[in-house]
């Protein structure tokens, strides 16, 4: 059977996309913080739950030993977990800064690297979240926004080392998402993207021939003027 590790599967958009992968097949990892969220979320979609502090670099290498040891491979990682700290990049604070690029970046530059591996041997796929803020400037969002242009720089960068294994990487880059994060902006749902599109799309973006590559999706808020 084919399988999937899901990063911040518990809520979201990275529950979204469990959804569409255990519609479409896939046996399931799903990581979070809280433990709670979590266990609901793997009841629903009969997947193996881990809780995990991805700020925490031992934590990501563990959670994906834990999904090789259970399905003896990957054919597809979602980098769905992350966080947000908004506010003047002038007064935010050094640890505020470090939590978003530990849990923004390097828990999803540790946790590829561990699983490359696997997902080398299926020429399996790499899923990042990153954002729109990643695209154009993002005032009161400075770090998130760094953080997000990374993973579109990274996940570039991984397509082009890992054409000749082939694995291919796509970073979904959208504005504002109806999910709990996107609370503070005052937004109502209805008029967000919503977590089913970027499920919708990721679906598309695993059913190409092993030629096509997307680097980076862009999806804008209809309305909005970036």
């Amino acid at each position: 059977m084919r399988s999937a590790l899901v990063t911040g599967g518990s809520a979201g958009i990275g529950l979204a996309l469990a959804r569409m992968l255990r519609a479409e097949g896939y046996a399931l990892t799903l990581v979070a913080r809280r433990p709670e969220p979590l266990e609901e979320a793997a009841r629903e979609l009969d997947a193996h739950a881990v809780a995990a502090n991805l700020a925490d670099p031992d934590a990501c290498v563990r959670v994906v030993a834990e999904h090789a040891e259970r399905y003896g491979g990957m054919d597809v990682l979602v980098n769905s977990a992350g966080i947000g700290i908004g506010g003047s990049f002038a007064t935010q604070e050094t640890k505020h800064i470090a939590l978003q690029l530990d849990v923004n970046l390097r828990a999803t530059l540790v946790v590829t690297r561990e699983a490359l591996p696997l997902l080398r041997r299926t020429r399996g796929h790499v899923i990042t979240l990153a954002s729109i803020a990643g695209t154009i400037p993002a005032p009161g969002l400075a770090v998130y926004g760094a953080t997000k242009a990374a993973l579109i720089a990274f996940t570039r960068s991984l397509n082009r080392e890992e054409a000749e294994h082939g694995v291919r990487a796509t970073a979904i880059s959208p504005g504002f998402v109806a999910t709990r994060m996107t609370d503070w902006t005052g937004l109502a749902p209805e008029e967000q993207i919503q977590p089913e599109d970027i499920a919708e799309l990721v679906r598309t973006v695993l059913k190409l021939s092993p030629r096509a590559v997307v680097p980076n999706i862009v999806v804008e808020r209809a309305g909005e003027v970036v």
